[in-house]
């Protein structure tokens, strides 16, 4: 009688085994085998790591295998089982694949098919087709959208981490409890003692080093130190953790009325501002999003506050960007002056702190939060919808939405909600951070997320005027090996753009994006169908390079940029200045957050600069979804493609006291997962 021999392999993950029964059957294109018992209680198969065989003995030859069904039945508690794949060895001697790579849990069945990447046109049978109709339906009724906050993307409707689908949970729940790791991080950056002392306010700068953790030759250890000085203020528009706003000035806006005689000390070519203006060396940085958003009012005991800026900047003969105008709010007039570099020395230093802070606020909430976790998390979603384990689309996009969904959730549950951590120490809490988000979302665009449409947009494109944007040319690189990589999985599948326009899955993922993620507005630009190979690799490229590149770009240098507090204070306790000669340190400092602000500031950028235990980062695929060989030979190239990048950032960051390294590929995780 024909003996197939299964292997099954069970994941690492803690209590990924099971000691329940598991039966196994196999279907085949000339017939079924019968129900197999695999494993039973005691047999101490099928535990934390394992890879068991078995032979499977039918009484006839089953022909071509196309499913295989794992059953899992309950004997005595609840015990949840990660199976990674199975391997099948058929009496010919033929080897067969079947990815899983997901939780069974309480008494279910799961059905695999064999791990070649198949688009809708390629299932011939019956059962495929049924097969593969049955696991959207199926999804459809567990990845249900909600609306979190009108105008927001769609979310996924779950009220907390655990009533998500387990496949999508974190391994260890404890691991990204917010609440739990931002009180690890004050006590592991010896802060803890200051947590609670609200209203209590630092005595001078130095006092703030109290909370600082000196580590030698850092980023952080130089922002300290030189956080003063225009060149570091100019820098971090370009290299920061907010390198997104800056952009080329075309004209002076009619509310910034900045004359010749303001900034005539700080040009250096000679030139008029408006010919200076011609000739590309104005930037520009415009907060107006602020404009109008409610300051935090969660705490009755310390007022809030926040303001719009508008920064003026200017490419010096060193080719260094630095400011020479700063106005604090959108409105001109007698109580909004101009700050300027020559202005008395606290003006100036006051002028650039509510700079910072209002550019740290745009960065939290509409760089990180909007641009990268909510838009990840609605590609996430249409995914699970969308498209099914064995479409070649599903297999590349898996690894990059690996714990997306379940770290947003997290996040509105315990950060960002009403009461939530965000609003004990920044200005936007308490509902000035919905605000933002409704605001921005008609700024988000299609166009803003491909990396080379956003750069040219802004007007810094030319390596050759702007020489030192090292976000732009790292990402440059980053972006072409990921279009690079999408393009060789593309033409391995897709054949013709005929081919691209009849997939129907391909299309209710594209739908589902523009019309669930997007809110059907047509002026974001996004397609709501895509018809060419060439598109196709664009749309695969920026949902890629979001969820990997772009949030390392802005989320991993939080503690390097924004420790020292009065480098990116999150809140300010005292209006901005309404004229000028009259700061002192006192009022500085006065309105800087208080310890206790600080401490919980200190504590969240401490733990979202930090990489999971278990990161993957980008190129690196542990879970074979694919088992065709020219995928992986397409795999294997865009990890050299990616090597050769981190080898030549390293090269360029020598001797540099401000290495740029996050857009490394080394540094870059697969997803969105903190």
């Amino acid at each position: 009688m024909p003996s197939y021999t299964v292997t099954v392999a069970t994941g690492s993950q803690w209590f990924a085994g099971t000691d329940d029964y598991v039966y196994l059957s196999l279907e085949g294109t000339a017939g079924c085998s019968e129900r197999h018992l695999l494993d039973k209680p005691f047999y101490n198969d099928f535990e934390r790591g394992a890879v068991d065989s078995y032979d499977v003995t039918v009484e006839e030859d089953l022909g071509e295998i196309q499913l295989i069904k794992i059953e899992k039945r309950k004997y005595w508690y609840q015990d949840d089982w990660y199976l990674k794949y199975i391997t099948v060895k058929t009496p010919m001697g033929d080897y067969l694949e079947f990815p899983c790579y997901r939780w069974i849990t309480d008494e279910k069945e799961i059905v695999l098919r064999d791990g070649r990447a198949k688009l809708p046109r390629d299932d011939k049978t019956q059962i495929l087709k049924q097969h593969r109709r049955k696991e959207l339906e199926t999804r459809q009724k567990m990845y249900r959208w909600k609306e979190w906050h009108p105008g927001f993307p769609l979310s996924i409707d779950a009220h907390s981490h655990s009533d998500l689908p387990r496949d999508i949970q974190f391994d260890n729940e404890k691991g990204i409890d917010f609440i739990l790791n931002y009180s690890k991080a004050m006590e592991n950056l010896y802060v803890n003692r200051f947590m609670h002392m609200f209203q209590s306010s630092w005595s001078d700068f130095a006092d703030f080093e109290k909370i600082f953790v000196r580590i030698s030759n850092t980023i952080s250890e130089y922002v300290m130190q030189h956080w003063k000085e225009d060149f570091m203020f100019g820098y971090q528009f370009l290299n920061g953790c907010n390198p997104v706003l800056i952009r080329r000035c075309t004209e002076i806006p009619k509310k910034l009325p900045v004359t010749i005689d303001m900034v005539e000390c700080s040009l250096e070519r000679n030139l008029t501002l408006e010919e200076e203006v011609k000739q590309g060396n104005i930037f520009i940085v415009d907060y107006e999003l602020l404009d109008g958003v409610d300051a935090n009012k969660t705490d009755p005991c310390t007022i809030q506050y926040l303001t719009a800026p508008i920064c003026l900047l200017y490419k010096n003969l060193e080719s260094k960007i630095v400011p020479i105008a700063i106005q604090l709010g959108q409105q001109p007039g007698p109580d909004n002056p101009i700050f300027l570099p020559s202005d008395a020395t606290y003006d100036w230093l006051l002028a650039k702190i509510w700079v910072r802070s209002s550019d740290f606020h745009i960065h939290q909430t509409v760089t990180h939060l909007l641009r990268t976790h909510l838009v990840s998390e609605v590609f996430s979603i249409a995914m699970f919808r969308q498209l099914p384990a064995v479409h070649p689309l599903f297999k590349l996009l898996v690894p990059h939405m690996r714990f997306t969904i379940a770290i947003n959730t997290k996040a509105r549950e315990q950060l960002i909600c009403e009461c939530g951590l965000f609003d004990k120490a920044n200005a936007t809490g308490g509902g000035g951070h919905v605000q933002m988000v409704q605001k921005a979302m008609k700024d988000l665009t299609y166009s803003s997320l491909c990396f080379p449409e956003e750069i040219k947009a802004r007007g810094m494109d030319s390596k050759e005027d702007i020489p030192y944007y090292y976000y732009r040319d790292d990402g440059i690189k980053v972006w072409e090996a990921i279009k690079n990589f999408a393009e060789d999985v593309i033409h391995i599948y897709y054949e013709s753009d005929e081919v691209v326009c009849e997939d129907v899955e391909l299309q209710a993922f594209v739908k589902d994006i523009y019309v669930y993620g997007m809110r059907g507005v047509k002026a974001s630009g996004f397609p709501k169908m895509i018809r060419t190979r060439e598109k196709l690799a664009e749309y695969l490229t920026v949902i890629i390079f979001t969820t990997s590149a772009q949030h390392a770009a802005v989320n991993f240098g939080q503690y390097d940029w924004c420790s020292w507090i009065p480098n990116a204070p999150p809140t300010m306790r005292c209006p901005p200045p309404t004229e000028k000669g009259t700061v002192t340190i006192e009022q500085i400092v006065e309105s800087l957050p208080d310890r206790g602000r600080s401490c919980w500031h200190l504590g969240a950028v401490w733990a979202l600069s930090q990489f999971q235990d278990t990161e993957l980062f980008l190129g690196m695929y542990p879970d074979e979804h694919f088992v065709e060989k020219p995928v992986k030979e397409a795999m294997t190239k865009f990890r050299k493609n990616l090597d050769e990048i981190v080898s030549a950032i390293t090269e360029r960051n020598k001797n540099k006291k401000l290495p740029y390294y996050y857009l490394s590929p080394d540094r870059i995780p697969n997803s969105v997962a903190v």
